[in-house]
């Protein structure tokens, strides 16, 4: 079994990171942060580890010196000793695009990444240095890690957010993508460079888009939407903010239309996939009869027995169509334009009915001609 030693494995990064190595399973995980990062665990992580990965490091720290203690030193501590045990222990260092701008901080990581390189021409050992734009994503720290968790944490509790330059464009990647490039690395799927490696899902923005999307998905909860997931970067960054929703605001109050025949309530909204409803009826009680020009549906009766009738519009003499329904055998049935068409719960039970239709229902242009089936 491979065992991998993961420095900084409480920290942003690393606990995504060991989270994944555990969902994969066939390895064991060295876990080294503040509190097993002595030169007594160290050496007995290096008789061990088949891979390093070198996450820890310092961001924020009270004092500048604290970069070189937590960036440099503890770095050359690491790597000394690896080189010690006498095994070539493959090293992945988690380095900053920072650290080609003259700054305390990038200074440091540039220190550590020609640390990793000499230790690599020195043993013979594999190293993979990643040079990681904003990292964002869940279980990241808000005013610590990235600007995109501070604005998640405060927008969805209605806290102020600060954007000194909306103009300013700024490279993200998500920590998900982050660490299967790791992973990758580790399994021998991405080979070894002398220079660095980069994560290949990258997404350049502004502030002020990155800051209003999230703006826009705390509006969007209230109104049972769900932003557009066939972008890649909305779709994680709208997991991303799901993931700071305070823990008493998970659930959102929805509106049923309740009336003698049963209910009926929109679940969600999407700009481009269309809205899901669920209808309740009572017992005997038939709803619909009436047809689309452009709007279609799908019906999927998931408690009680019916039948769902169609019949081709303003044509009295067209066939009707019938379809029994029951909840105990799922079917999905769909509901196409130019037909009127209706549903009658035939039991003695609610019929429950879950509704899609390809667009969300739009008052001022609601697509709905009554005529009875």
């Amino acid at each position: 079994m491979k065992k991998f030693l993961v420095t900084g494995s409480a920290g942003f990064a690393g606990r995504n990171l060991c989270a994944a190595l555990r969902a994969r399973g066939g390895c064991e995980i060295l876990e080294c942060d503040i509190g097993s990062n002595s030169p007594e665990h160290l050496a007995a992580f290096a008789a061990e580890a088949d891979f390093v990965f070198h996450l820890a490091g310092v961001n924020r720290p009270r004092e500048e010196s604290e970069f070189t203690a937590g960036n440099v030193d503890f770095t050359k501590t690491l790597l000394a000793t690896l080189s010690a045990s006498g095994r070539k222990i493959p090293v992945l260092l988690s380095s900053s695009v920072q650290a080609a701008l003259d700054n305390p901080y990038g200074a440091s990581k540039r220190a550590a990444e020609d640390a990793v390189f000499a230790y690599g021409r020195e043993t013979g050992a594999d190293v993979f240095v990643f040079r990681l734009p904003n990292v964002f994503g869940k279980w990241s720290r808000p005013n610590y890690n990235s600007a995109v968790a501070t604005w998640c944490h405060n927008t969805a509790r209605g806290l102020p957010v600060q954007v000194r330059d909306p103009a300013a464009q700024i490279s993200l990647a998500h920590i998900d993508d982050v660490v299967r490039a790791f992973i990758s690395c580790a399994e021998g799927r991405t080979p070894p460079q002398d220079g660095f490696l980069s994560v290949p899902e990258t997404f350049t923005r502004t502030l002020g888009e990155v800051s209003s999307a999230i703006k826009s998905f705390r509006d969007a909860r209230g109104a049972l939407a769900v932003p557009d997931q066939s972008d890649p970067f909305m779709r994680r960054l709208y997991s991303t903010y799901l993931s700071f929703l305070p823990e008493d605001g998970f659930a959102a109050d929805l509106a049923p239309h309740t009336d003698a025949r049963g209910s009926f309530t929109e679940l969600l909204r999407t700009p481009d996939r269309g809205q899901v409803s669920v209808n309740v009826a009572h017992p005997g009680i038939v709803k619909g009869n009436h047809w689309h020009s452009l709007k279609h549906e799908k019906f999927i009766v998931v408690s009680g027995t019916g039948v769902i009738r169609f019949r081709k519009a303003l044509d009295k003499s067209a066939p009707v169509i019938e379809y029994r329904v029951d909840g105990a055998r799922p079917q999905s049935v769909e509901i196409p334009p130019g037909y009127t068409h209706n549903i009658e719960n035939t039991g003695s039970c609610d019929l429950v009915t879950v509704m899609w239709a390809n667009e969300p229902f739009d008052p001022a242009n609601p697509d709905t001609v009554f005529e009875e089936v």
